[in-house]
């Protein structure tokens, strides 16, 4: 099969697009398929450079997500049939020809999607509603912030609580105008340049001193002091990514004063059966609302996966909004 290799730990450089050995049949519970679609995260990123490593047992392959058609069923597989169109999450190995997963991962393709566009959705999709509804608890009337909100989890993150929550949508994004624009025509009541404004005065403003009760943040440490200051009474802090570093300070004397709290999560490395949860409630909650049109999968540009280099390029640069997709030949 074809696959993107990376040569060591480096720039996008490193990066080829080659032929290595064919994965194994799918073992009992998995499926493999034929990839016609992936996405590039952050995390794919990360790992390129040597800083983020797969799971114990993942492929080494990048690449957390991807849509094609199934074309072999393990032992005790049910469901699932050769030929079926699907899309899944991915301990890694999205980056290639073909890819085996475990079956619990998979999700049919959305009514009203592409296969294409279909690769967009796995990743943020399963991320946004374990944190922001499971972990976060995101209720009816509430405040919820996301930071990063022209990225591809944010342009999400808007849709799905617009969709599945009548609470208050704040995004923080870069201070491009076209950016804040484009996170308001998604459903965001409030759009903060978070390099021109200081988000913990505006959006505290704005709430009439109230703060957030969910926040779903991608920086980590450079944001950590400030997301505090910024959580209402009772509120939640969901940090997801370390873009700002690793290493911050926490005012536990503010936190207890809340009676807030400040939460870690992820999903890779999570155990098969936890994962298999979250494909479930996603499922059943959030593609419903992809087939009525509420969500839709905000995609900046689709590049054959040829052009990876570039793909990983532009996601660095912070010039996208929504998700970049790489198209895999047949």
């Amino acid at each position: 099969m074809r696959a993107v290799t990376v040569s060591a730990p480096g720039g996008p450089e490193v990066m080829s697009w080659t032929t290595v050995a064919d994965p194994p049949p799918p073992g009992p519970g998995e499926v493999a398929l034929d990839v016609a679609a992936t996405a590039v995260n952050r995390a794919d990123l990360l790992q390129r450079q040597g800083f983020y490593p797969p799971p114990p047992g993942a492929s080494e392959i990048l690449g957390m997500e991807c849509a094609g058609t199934v074309a072999a069923v393990g032992p005790g597989v049910i469901g699932l049939e050769p030929g079926a169109r699907v899309c899944a999450l991915l301990s890694g190995g999205g980056y290639a020809s073909r890819v085996n997963v475990p079956a619990v991962q998979v999700l049919p393709i959305p009514a009203g999607i592409d296969l294409v566009e279909a690769a967009a959705l796995p990743e943020v999709a399963c991320t946004v509603h374990s944190t922001v509804f499971g972990v976060g608890g995101l209720r009816d009337g509430e405040v919820f912030c996301v930071h990063g909100g022209a990225s591809g989890i944010g342009t999400f993150a808007i849709q799905a609580v617009r969709a599945l929550r009548p609470a208050a949508v704040i995004a923080t994004t870069a201070g491009s105008p076209a950016k804040l624009a484009r996170v308001r025509e998604l459903g965001a009541d409030i759009a903060v340049s978070y390099r021109d404004e200081d988000f913990v005065e505006v959006i505290r403003a704005a709430t009439d001193g109230h703060g957030a009760d969910v926040i779903l943040d991608i920086m980590g440490a450079a944001y950590l002091p400030r997301n505090v200051e910024l959580l209402a009474v009772g509120g939640r802090l969901v940090v997801i990514g370390m873009q700002g570093g690793v290493k911050g300070e926490l005012n536990l004397a503010t936190l207890l004063g809340r009676r807030a709290s400040v939460h870690a999560a992820s999903l890779r490395a999570r155990p098969l059966a936890e994962k298999a949860a979250i494909v479930a409630a996603v499922r059943a909650e959030v593609w419903p609302a992809i087939e009525r049109g509420a969500i839709r999968p905000v995609i900046d540009r689709i590049l054959p996966i040829t052009d990876v280099v570039a793909a990983h390029q532009h996601l660095a640069d912070l010039g996208h909004v929504g998700k970049v997709i790489l198209t895999v030949p047949a």
